[in-house]
């Protein structure tokens, strides 16, 4: 491959719904695209029949998107590597990647989370494993990847401290459809797309249990309360977290069954067990890591963050979701603003 043509081009780290739509929408911009996938069959079948029948079945993939089953390969083809894995994979993806990575290349991810048992954000570990200085940039906000590959209005944040780097990256996304934003707050961004997977479950749980669209709404207000208390205590900007990353994410995850995390509490309210509400998900269920790293680090900054408090007691401690949803309603009368 030509310098040129590889200093503009992006490889996509993960196949599954979110990376394979985050791919689709680069390749269907014109811009150089692979996708690699840890599993080679997974990745053959897509290069076959130009869709991803595991994740995203019907919906075609652009002739223009190109599949690549070598690591190697594939991180050398391209100076941007988009990393598309749960959270709870990312340190082991980049320390997968970090032998291949040249002197140029630069990070992106498009993954929401904790890092589990140590409560990191992303973009920390991303400074461990391959060092602060080179560029890097999260893409987050409220996306249902299905309806990102369908083609349907949605728009996203790309936050980078550098901030032409944000720039870039969002001009390479953006499309009639797609609209990108850009912001210098990391944390923030990161913050709010960890925090409202908790709140999600929150919400699914008081769906299930039938409690109405009022109750939903109130949780979703204070629940965003909890992502800007958290946010705010550990660097991040008020006016990030009533953004995109941060209340436009929490809607979206609270409000649609699209959500695997609300469809999970959905269960945990119909009196599905945990694990059983987990084998029904069938995919990872962010929430429940981010519920026990939230609720560490609330308790070691001294935060309040009552509905993390009873998602963590119901997922950790057998409290009975009803039990939970008591708790809250009978806590101490206050002023709204506290």
């Amino acid at each position: 491959m030509h310098d040129d043509v590889t200093q503009a081009a992006t490889t996509v780290i993960g196949a599954g719904a979110w990376g394979t739509a985050l791919a689709a929408l680069l390749a269907g911009n014109g811009r150089p695209t692979r996708l690699w996938a840890r599993n080679p069959d997974h990745l053959r079948r897509m290069a076959d029949s130009s869709v991803n029948d595991d994740y995203l079945p019907g919906i075609p993939l652009p002739p223009a998107l190109q599949f690549e089953s070598d690591l190697q390969c594939a991180v050398s083809a391209a100076r941007d590597l988009l990393l598309v894995v749960p959270s709870h994979a990312f340190r082991q993806s980049l320390e997968a990647l970090r032998p291949h990575i040249g002197d140029s290349t630069r990070l992106i991810w498009a993954s929401k989370g904790f890092e589990p048992g140590t409560g990191r954000l992303l973009h920390q570990i991303a400074e461990d494993v391959i060092g602060a200085t080179r560029p890097k940039a999260v893409i987050t906000g409220p996306t249902f990847a299905l309806e990102v590959a369908r083609g349907l209005p949605t728009a996203v944040t790309v936050a980078s401290a550098d901030q032409a780097f944000a720039a870039e990256i969002a001009a390479r996304l953006h499309n009639e459809s797609f609209r990108a934003y850009t912001s210098a707050d990391v944390v923030g961004a990161e913050i709010g797309g960890a925090v409202k997977n908790i709140l999600a479950i929150a919400a699914g749980i008081a769906d299930g249990l039938g409690f109405g669209a009022n109750a939903r709404a109130a949780l979703i207000t204070r629940g965003l309360t909890e992502i800007m208390r958290l946010g705010e205590a550990l660097g991040g900007h008020k006016e990030t977290l009533m953004g995109l990353a941060g209340l436009g994410d929490l809607v979206l995850t609270c409000t649609d069954d699209q959500s695997r995390n609300r469809r999970f509490g959905l269960a945990l309210g119909h009196g599905q067990s945990i694990s059983a509400a987990r084998a029904a998900i069938k995919q990872v269920v962010e929430g429940i890591d981010a519920t026990r790293e939230a609720h560490h680090l609330a308790g070691t900054l001294g935060i309040e963050m009552p509905i993390t408090e009873q998602v963590y007691q119901v997922l950790f401690n057998e409290r009975p979701p009803r039990a939970a949803v008591h708790h809250l309603l009978t806590r101490e009368q206050k002023a709204e603003s506290i």
